[in-house]
């Protein structure tokens, strides 16, 4: 069995599609000054949720590299942390999708970086809501998700609530 048919790295393939299918969801519509909406002095912006979220999936690249490193970036632009945040998703899918060894456990990077960012997912989504620009509910089991489909475009929702 080759690194990348593991079982436990295909579920992570998956859960980190899961998280694009997703994070587009909450990031598409968005206007431009959303990444700077604030709702408290202790509080992140959109902008920094998703700086945070670009820096978990670089984490997890260089965690499965075997020389893990930790690096907290300024926010970009809105639309820059986009591309951002998406181009660091597709690095480490793509490095899932090889068979180059993933140098740490999959359930130790799902349960850190990818399941953080799912979290974080949350956070950006009920800000769109607060700043009167909510995100509609889904059927997440009838959606789309592919393994490697890990870009802002994504399949349109097959069952949105109102």
């Amino acid at each position: 069995m080759t690194a990348s048919t593991e079982p436990a790295r295909q579920l992570l393939r998956h859960t980190v599609a899961t998280v694009a299918y997703r994070a587009g969801k909450a990031l598409r519509g968005a206007l431009d000054h959303f990444g700077s909406f604030h709702i408290g002095d202790k509080t992140r912006t959109p902008a920094q949720i998703l700086a945070h979220m670009g820096d978990l999936f670089d984490w997890a690249f260089s965690i499965s590299q075997g020389h893990q490193t930790w690096h907290d970036s300024t926010p970009l632009s809105w639309n820059a942390e986009i591309e951002r945040f998406f181009a660091a998703v597709k690095k480490f899918d793509d490095y899932l999708a090889s068979d180059e060894p993933l140098n740490a456990s999959a359930e130790g990077l799902f349960q850190g970086p990818v399941a953080d960012s799912l979290t974080h997912i949350g956070q950006i989504a009920m800000l769109r809501r607060l700043a009167g620009s909510p995100v509609k509910g889904e059927n997440y089991f009838k959606a789309d998700i592919a393994d490697g489909h890990i870009s802002l475009d994504q399949p349109a929702p097959r069952r949105e609530f109102e």
